[in-house]
């Protein structure tokens, strides 16, 4: 089971930075998850959150503004691609306007970088696994009725190969099937090291975590 570092190593570092990526690759974790965003000025921005504390929205924010808010730096996707090669990334576009921004990203390190695209909006999954050279995944944070009604859509383009389940609604009845019919099934959201041991006990192929010791010491 690989352990993804969900937005990174953040115990002691604010989350989706530099700092809490080297510490995630310090760690020795297989993978790193962050977010995706486009600032005011056009910039790919790694934010999870669409509003920050301050009640500001990232997208009406430039750059330097988001970090003067937040009071520490920002990577953009580039920087934090160009900084980590060697690690697996998971990318989740957070916003369909950053769509062709993050395509035209991505395509300079399709080659040479190990990089999984995710977004709860399948729209964009289907679009990105069109565009480009590498594998993507759906995000899903509900339980489908049937997996045929998930990938509504989606058939057909050997690209989405990943199914990210929420762990709130995790099925080992749904994950074998995937499992069967070729997908990944990655898993986000387990707090308790129990809750680890069952993801790895549900065969599940990989798990981002805010806790990635957690994982790794099982």
């Amino acid at each position: 089971m690989l352990v993804i570092a969900h937005r990174g190593f953040h115990a002691a570092v604010p989350e989706n930075t530099l700092a809490a990526f080297e510490a995630a690759v310090t760690l020795g974790v297989n993978g790193i998850e962050t977010d995706v965003r486009i600032s005011h000025d056009g910039l790919l921005v790694l934010i999870h959150d669409r509003v920050i504390a301050s009640g500001q929205a990232v997208a009406d924010l430039a750059h330097d503004e988001i970090e003067q808010a937040l009071g520490h730096k920002v990577p953009t996707l580039d920087e934090a691609l160009e900084c980590f090669p060697g690690i697996l990334w998971n990318i989740e576009i957070k916003t369909t306007q950053a769509l062709p921004r993050v395509i035209g990203v991505l395509k300079k390190y399709q080659v040479g970088h190990r990089i999984l695209v995710t977004s709860f909006r399948h729209d964009v999954v289907a679009v990105c696994a069109s565009s480009l050279q590498m594998d993507c995944g759906l995000l899903v944070a509900h339980r489908p009725q049937v997996l045929a009604s998930l990938l509504a859509g989606c058939e057909g383009n050997p690209r989405i190969d990943h199914i990210v389940w929420d762990y709130n609604i995790l099925d080992e009845a749904l994950l074998q099937q995937a499992a069967a019919d070729g997908f990944r099934n990655f898993v986000y959201g387990p707090v308790t090291q129990a809750e680890h041991q069952h993801c790895r006990d549900a065969g599940v192929d990989g798990v981002i975590t805010d806790y990635p010791l957690l994982a790794q010491n099982m």
